[in-house]
């Protein structure tokens, strides 16, 4: 199967975690000029270095995705040093275990200001060109919360829930003009996130790591905690030429995990 996206630029946020940093190097893998965006600058770089010596263009941006002010100029930078955004991955860092009940106002709007609203200003400004040329992807990864909310983790649940409505809503406003909207789900993925939150239920209940892991191990129906490169893999199909069709969706890749239909 031929991608057809060789020489786009895409933009991904969180691109030295886990799951970003897999994105960054499958899309790159198909030719796509990478903008690896990472808190902090070195970070950054060190993913763009990755990509670059892989033989693909690549940028990488320290990009603080709570400060809304420096967007425009960093999609400037993109534009132009690799060209126009043609995909953007909107993936972002999630917030602390704990409970819906009792957080205080100050924390909900922290992480408003971190998770979604940077999501909404970012794909904001990079749709007019998509919508202009007639071609543009936005895949924005979630969490399985979003589908089946997750006991204590109260703010990912209910903050990553309304970029879902977002999403749904902003497919049918711009796929008249060639831009997909969907949402990627991962359920347990072997990464940083997951395992530090294995080791909170661990700490929090009093059992070994190891116990919460084979249990969690033991609700996935093909027995195992994911690879990033296969979800990575999944978001650079939506990202292709291939996903045309596919607009509005929610995308699960849990392997099973989530029991609901």
């Amino acid at each position: 199967m031929k991608l057809g996206i060789e020489g786009k630029v895409a933009l991904v946020l969180g691109a030295a975690g886990g799951l970003g940093s897999a994105i960054a190097a499958e899309l790159a893998a198909e030719g796509v000029r990478v903008a690896a965006a990472a808190r902090t600058a070195d970070r950054a770089e060190a993913v763009a270095d990755r990509l670059r010596a892989s033989g693909t263009p690549a940028l990488g941006l320290g990009w603080d995705l709570a400060d809304l002010g420096v967007a425009d100029d960093r999609i400037g930078r993109i534009e132009a040093e690799l060209g126009t955004v043609d995909i953007l991955v909107n993936n972002t860092g999630g917030p602390p275990p704990g409970p819906a009940a009792g957080q205080t106002l100050e924390t909900w709007r922290r992480y408003v200001d971190a998770m979604v609203l940077p999501v909404i200003a970012v794909t904001d400004r990079v749709l007019p060109a998509m919508r202009a040329q007639g071609w543009g992807r936005v895949i924005t990864s979630t969490s399985s919360g979003v589908v089946a909310p997750i006991p204590n983790l109260g703010l990912s649940n209910a903050l990553r829930a309304s970029l879902l409505g977002w999403s749904k809503t902003l497919a049918r406003e711009v796929g008249p003009d060639g831009v997909t909207c969907n949402i990627v789900v991962p359920g347990r993925i072997a990464t940083a996130r997951v395992r530090a939150l294995d080791e909170a239920k661990a700490a929090r209940e009093g059992r070994p790591v190891e116990s919460v892991v084979r249990e969690s191990v033991a609700s996935i129906p093909v027995g195992r905690y994911g690879d990033p490169r296969e979800y990575a893999q999944v978001v650079t199909f939506l990202a292709s030429m291939c996903s045309a069709f596919v607009n509005g969706s929610v995308i699960r890749v849990d392997g099973g995990m989530i029991p609901s239909i």
